[in-house]
């Protein structure tokens, strides 16, 4: 017998909510694909919580006295989908059991939550530009409800007896404090396709007020704290990026100490709910923690925690139980609560020491900092050496600053330390090591695509699909999806802005990408990646005085000056000017080994030794590249050398590195799909089998419109480049035009890379194949017109002139 009671608009179980009026089902602000008649079914049950459900009941809600349908295998097809969305078991149930010739019952706990009535008001937010600036409070009306006076910081001379004394969170305050913190359900954007997310309340942490006088605890607390908070996937703490960015609009130093007073302006300024402050003070050899939840808006508080530690020792401990209960005070159900509240050991460290250490770190990382990050890093993991986190974190710089193979040994300590940490640092591990480590881009985007589906108001997934994997497979347009969303959690993310310049470049959108670096310049004036993409637009465009702004820029900054004077050997070389490619190729050497980025260096040597075997300078680049696999670089500096040995004919000596570099990272997707295939593609060529080589090259297809990362070196579109040869070795003229097309249609992918000037030569070859003399000059005179200014004794140009004589 159906239930009296009306149903709500919205519907909790566990992690999921089930709008009724939507029709959708969400996992953690998720929005789940799940067809119309399982979702009616799985409506019908939750109406009636703990009742049968028979079968002919649900056939007459799907069917209605329809008996043409085969309705057996309908229901059965509605109840499976509905297991497999809620990852339930028939086994052992956790929503749905069977009856057996019965039917169907709803077991879990519902809690109902109408949005209509909430008392938040309902915003739906569209999808908010890249421009967007942190939104403002809104107005608020009256003084607020009126707080208990007594409810302040401890003092640090309160005495145990008295603390044990006080009210914890009363009924009154809890009254206050679940609505202020409940989910905004209608918030939500839809953008490319992408899952919705659920715009949350946000929280500001401010810095622990501390009064024992031990500086131990100084930003330690609130690292762990925060860590602790990180684990829900309800709560969203407010960016230390955007308190960055917060604090100077305010006339404060970005770095400044967010005191409560400055923590409740910045939360205010970006808009969030609460601020949740902590103190510690000691009382003879015991300590007291308390943490405080304010109303940005009133500035009044709403509610407090208080916990006792025994000893120095214990005050972590102390600290997790007190995050534990503000948890649920903040509303957290009991099932998130069981499932992601690991301890407290296991997420940072049993150590106060080393957790300071870790906390001193991240702050340098903060500030753009990586280097001075990595003592502070190498400490705490000398204090306690299972510090997953440490190690994860010392790993990603080292990768990032060109020392692979440190950041390598440090990531696979990470993840072999990954079953001590909690769900989301699982994940940030786990992701990190497929994606940076492994390189397995499959692997990768499912570890990413998962933590965003539990954790949609975490950031980095979504940067890292748009920023990293799917710029890899040349996905542009749901790259800027994901960053779309990810600006929407943190419009202020300066990676996220300069990704989206690169995506925007690649799709040949210009004018929108010179706007987005404007605007991203504006922000971070001095931030590499916006610069050295400033520079590339600026080539795009034909400006030679922007190109020079930026190399003025960069002189003397570390790690910039080396790419700018990178950047500077690619255009030389894409003018035929192989002479000076040569020498800013050296300076980039020399200002790379300055800042003691090993692999940078290496690879500056191998990319001017390949532009030296793409314009048929073979002896040069033998010497060149012989010489660069001497040198320390990462896994992929080898493998460009052995690309430039194959191009010079030393087919034995390459295919020995390739074989060596496959068998030692058989995971790695660009070694796998891209390296390897080139390699043996060149090979094939070389042995007069153009055949051959074009089916090798067809493994490399997925990918050969992806731009590759700065750390891999690969020529982006080399595969394309490489397929048109061989076409052109087959004679099959008109299938290797639409290969050099597909360069020269994606400027914004290939930028100043040297085959795509060479690109216009080769369209050239291909058009005088098929007899079209008239496109090939044409073709021919583009790249002369490219080159007018190059060395006169490339081989390659000596040979275009030959052959451009001949067509006349």
């Amino acid at each position: 017998m159906a239930s009296s009671v009306p149903t709500p608009l919205v519907i909790r179980f566990g992690a999921f909510e089930l709008d009724a009026a939507s029709g959708e089902l969400r996992r953690a602000g998720i929005s789940l694909k799940i067809h119309p008649q399982p979702f009616r079914v799985l409506t019908l049950l939750v109406e009636r919580p703990g009742q049968i459900v028979t079968r002919d009941e649900i056939q007459h809600c799907l069917w209605g006295d329809n008996t043409f349908v085969d309705y057996e295998r309908g229901i059965n097809f509605c109840v499976n989908q509905i297991r497999g969305t809620l990852g339930d078991n028939a086994d052992t149930p956790r929503y749905i059991e069977t009856l057996p010739r019965r039917g169907y019952r709803f077991i879990a706990t519902i809690a109902p939550f109408d949005a209509a009535n909430s008392p938040i008001s309902n915003t739906v937010f569209s999808a908010i530009p890249i421009t967007a600036e942190p939104p403002k409070p809104e107005a608020t009306t009256g003084s607020g409800p009126t707080f208990p006076r007594d409810t302040h910081l401890l003092p640090s001379s309160l005495p145990v007896a008295d603390i044990a004394a006080r009210p914890k969170w009363g009924l009154r305050a809890l009254m206050i404090a679940l609505p202020v913190l409940a989910i905004l359900i209608a918030a939500v954007f839809y953008f490319y396709g992408k899952p919705k997310v659920v715009q949350k309340d946000t929280v500001v942490l401010a810095d622990f007020t501390n009064t024992t006088g031990d500086p131990v605890f100084d930003g330690t607390l609130r690292q762990g704290l925060a860590a602790q908070l990180e684990q829900s996937p309800y709560l969203h703490i407010i960016s230390d990026e955007q308190i960055q960015q917060t604090l100077p609009l305010m006339e404060q130093r970005s770095d400044a100490r967010l005191t409560p007073q400055i923590a409740l302006q910045v939360c205010r300024r970006s808009g969030s709910t609460a601020l949740l402050q902590g103190s510690i003070a000691s009382v003879g050899n015991q300590y007291v923690l308390g943490l405080q939840l304010v109303n940005c808006a009133s500035g009044e508080f709403i509610a407090e925690e208080q916990v006792t530690a025994k000893s120095k020792g214990e005050v972590l401990d102390a600290l997790a139980l007190a995050s534990t209960k503000a948890r649920t005070k903040l509303g957290e159900s009991r099932d998130t609560l069981e499932r992601f509240n690991t301890p407290i050991e296991q997420v940072t460290t049993p150590s106060l020491a080393a957790l300071q250490a870790y906390s001193l770190g991240r702050a340098r990382i903060r500030n753009d900092e990586d280097l001075a990050a990595v003592p502070f890093l190498q400490h705490a993991i000398q204090l306690d050496p299972n510090f997953a986190m440490a190690y994860a974190s010392l790993g990603l710089i080292y990768v990032g600053t060109g020392n692979e193979k440190s950041g390598l040994e440090n990531m696979l300590k990470a993840y072999e330390l990954r079953s001590r940490v909690s769900e989301r640092e699982r994940f940030y591990i786990a992701s990190h090591y497929y994606d940076v480590v492994l390189m397995d881009l499959e692997k990768a985007r499912r570890s990413y695509e998962l933590w965003e589906q539990i954790y949609p108001r975490d950031e980095i997934p979504h940067l890292n699909l748009g920023a990293s994997v799917y710029y890899w497979l040349g996905q542009y347009e749901k790259g800027l999806g994901e960053l779309r969303v990810q600006l929407q959690l943190n419009p202020t993310k300066k990676a996220a802005l300069a990704q989206v310049v690169n995506e925007f470049t690649a799709l040949n959108r210009f004018a929108e990408a010179q706007s987005a670096a404007q605007q991203a310049f504006a922000k971070y004036p001095d931030y590499r990646p916006i610069r050295l993409s400033l520079y590339e637009l600026a080539f795009l465009q034909n400006d030679p005085e922007g190109m020079k702004r930026q190399v003025v820029w960069s002189t003397d900054r570390p790690m910039a000056e080396a790419w700018m004077l990178n950047l500077e050997a690619g255009t030389a070389a894409y003018f035929g000017r192989l002479r000076q490619a040569h020498q800013f190729s050296r300076l980039a050497t020399a200002s790379a080994e300055r800042d003691n980025t090993k692999d940078s260096a290496a690879e500056y040597g191998s990319t001017q030794a390949f532009r030296e075997a793409l314009v048929g300078n073979l002896s040069e680049s033998s010497r060149q590249a012989t010489k660069g696999l001497k040198l320390s670089g990462n896994r992929y500096v080898p493998l460009r050398n052995a690309m430039t040995l194959v191009r010079a004919h030393e087919t034995a000596r390459a295919l020995n590195v390739a074989d060596e570099l496959g068998k030692q990272f058989p995971d790695d997707t660009v070694v796998q799909l891209i390296w390897l295939p080139m390699i043996r593609a060149q090979a094939a060529l070389n042995a007069n089998d153009p055949a051959k080589a074009i089916e090798i090259l067809q493994r490399s297809t997925p990918f050969e419109l992806g731009t590759s990362r700065p750390e891999t070196f690969m020529p982006t579109l080399l595969p394309v480049y490489l397929r048109g040869e061989a076409f052109l070795a087959s004679k099959r003229g008109s299938e290797a035009a639409v290969e050099f097309h597909k360069i020269l249609d994606h400027r914004g992918i290939v930028k100043n890379d040297l085959i795509g000037a060479l690109a216009q030569l080769q369209l050239g070859r291909a058009y005088a194949m098929q007899a079209d003399l008239l496109k090939a000059r044409a073709a021919y005179q583009d790249f002369f017109a490219l080159w007018k200014d190059a060395d006169p004794d490339i081989p390659i140009l000596i040979a275009a002139k030959v052959e451009y004589a001949k067509l006349k």
